[in-house]
């Protein structure tokens, strides 16, 4: 956790961190994280990985992420991998950025909000080795 007077933190592209990580300050990795990440806003670099759930009010990734994001604004950029279920409130996707997952127009991704009819869940899969297609569930 940051402390007090910290704003911002830095998890340079030297360091690797096995375990879950909570910030109270935004958060800016270039290095590893193994393990889930929440934070409030988290800016991720272009040879980052995250593998585990990332849950911030806004997040701009362009790394590689294997996990559920759940991010009430989420920017993906061209060269972010993403590999797991993204829930969100706002999203932009970059063309070219390459991701293998359900999207879901909510960034709850709770069960505790009150039973309603479910969101259609649009399906983006831009795998190179498949042809790219765009599906909406609902």
């Amino acid at each position: 956790m940051a402390s007090g007077g910290s704003t911002f933190s830095v998890l340079g592209a030297d360091v690797t961190i096995t375990g879950n990580v909570e910030a109270s300050a935004d958060l800016h990795v270039d290095g590893t994280v193994q393990g889930d990440l929440s934070c409030t806003s988290l800016v991720q670099g272009e040879s980052s990985l995250i593998e585990g759930a990332v849950v911030a009010d806004s997040a701009r990734l362009s790394g590689a992420v294997k996990g559920t994001i759940t991010v009430r604004e989420l920017v993906i950029l061209k060269s972010a991998r993403i590999d797991g279920d993204v829930h969100h409130e706002t999203l932009t996707i970059e063309q070219g950025a390459k991701v293998n997952g359900r999207f879901a127009p909510d960034a709850t991704g709770t069960a505790s909000e009150p039973a309603r009819s479910p969101a259609p869940v649009l399906e983006l899969n831009t795998d190179e080795d498949t042809q790219r297609r765009v599906s909406l569930a609902g």
